[in-house]
């Protein structure tokens, strides 16, 4: 019988574990990809594709000949001495004195991913989806990914959240609307989920604090480099706050602690995609209707939407926070009421307008969010203005019948807040398998 105690141990090392060491000469092995293999005839340098970076190894002429078929997309196990090589990754390399080939490709790999820039197309790369990403600058964009995320979660857990997973096929839409993907749920009407927002709302009433990271459905009809069908949603909602502010100030801090992780912990592959992470002192507000003036006065441009900012003008606001705050963030608050959910409270001051806000980041918007009614009666008073039934919301307004908090909370988009940190121009260089109308594969 065998008993399985834990993590096995592996004599093999990685680039960084080898760029660590401090003993040039010693006994090293170490497992990768094929990445790059560059055979100079006396000798071959072969360089290895490991999670952590490349990794450069050394064949003489006769022990690259003696190892087998090494190529291109091959996975080898190699054995060797360590040594110092400032010209290679990470400044250390392998003197090979074996290899291993533990698999080889079928065939030659549809992209060069061995090149520096992946010189395809975005709908070629999206196609080869899983190939193109063995290129460590297109990778390297998720690592950064991963930082917003783990950034997010971190910050969110210091400050008293609790993360919650939420359904995501329903019997209505959060937003409602006609942007709702329908299914047949065991010949039952369902769709899936718009946002986790009824979910996050309810939760605020047993936990104070939540958040969520999730997929999210739109069925918009959009072929634009800023919309997707599905995308993650990065959502919190927290309770007993005093307006809105309370929420716009936590994402600023949030957003300010993401950054420090990704300096920190990120650096090599910014460095890599050349992207210098902004600097977050504080975020300007400008209200709707002011944002919308300042852009027909400053730049000459005619609002034409009254009720929503388009894209055109999202980016001339970008611009002028630019110029005139020196800030790539803005919030935009008190958006009208005919443009946001029942639940978004009406400002007291003025009801044409909610306590709801947008947050853009060079100039696209990446988050929606405000204060919500937490009032019973208020709730269900602007459900029927609106010409609304409580069908598929019992149990969420069940909650509120039975007492909620103040409470507020938004939604950031994580594929629109990677690729405007990067500097790319279409969001689906942010999303690891993209669906839009047209790709529902790979």
């Amino acid at each position: 019988m065998k008993q399985i105690v834990g993590i096995q141990e592996k004599d093999t090392r990685t680039v960084d574990e080898l760029a660590a060491l401090e003993r040039e000469g010693m006994e090293v092995k170490a497992e990768g990809a094929v990445h790059r293999v560059r055979n100079m005839g006396e000798i071959v340098f072969v360089v290895l594709r490991q999670a952590e970076g490349l990794l450069q190894t050394v064949f003489d002429r006769e022990g690259f000949e003696q190892a087998g078929d090494i190529r291109e997309g091959c996975t080898v196990r190699v054995e060797g001495v360590l040594r110092r090589e400032e010209r290679a990754p990470r400044g250390v390399e392998i003197a090979a004195e074996s290899a291993e080939i533990l698999s080889v490709p079928a065939g030659p790999l549809p992209l060069p991913v061995d090149k520096r820039k992946l010189g395809a197309s975005l709908e070629a790369r999206l196609d080869h989806r899983a190939i193109s990403l063995r290129n460590v600058r297109e990778r390297a964009r998720f690592r950064v990914q991963e930082g917003i995320v783990r950034g997010f979660r971190d910050f969110l857990y210091s400050q008293g959240f609790t993360e919650i997973h939420t359904p995501k096929i329903g019997a209505k839409g959060a937003e409602g609307g006609a942007n709702i993907f329908k299914l047949s749920y065991f010949h039952r009407p369902a769709v899936l989920a718009q946002s986790p927002q009824f979910y996050k709302q309810m939760m605020v009433g047993v936990f104070d604090r939540v958040f969520e990271t999730g997929p999210v459905f739109r069925a918009e009809k959009h072929n634009t480099r800023r919309h997707l069908n599905e995308y993650t949603s990065l959502d919190f909602e927290m309770g007993y706050i005093r307006g809105m502010e309370d929420v716009m100030g936590m994402e600023t801090e949030m957003l300010r602690y993401v950054m420090e992780i990704l300096k920190r912990e990120y650096a090599r592959e910014l460095e890599l995609l050349d992207v210098t992470v902004p600097e977050i002192p504080f975020i300007p507000a400008l209200r709707f209707d002011e944002a919308k003036c300042l852009v027909s006065e400053t730049y000459g441009r005619r609002a034409r939407a009254p009720f929503d900012l388009e894209p055109e003008e999202e980016s001339l606001i970008g611009t002028y926070a630019k110029e005139t705050f020196g800030s790539d963030f803005v919030f935009i608050t008190h958006y009208p009421s005919k443009k946001r959910p029942f639940y978004a409270m009406d400002d007291p001051q003025d009801v044409r307008f909610t306590l709801s806000f947008d947050l853009l980041y060079k100039g696209m918007e990446i988050t929606t969010g405000g204060q919500r009614i937490h009032d019973y009666r208020m709730l269900t008073d602007k459900m029927a203005a609106r010409g609304m039934t409580d069908e598929g919301m019992e149990e969420y307004l069940e909650a509120f019948r039975c007492g909620m908090p103040p409470h507020g909370g938004l939604g950031i988009g994580l594929e629109r807040l990677t690729v405007q940190l990067l500097g790319e121009d279409n969001v689906r260089e942010g999303c690891l398998f993209p669906r839009d109308m047209g790709r529902l594969t790979p």
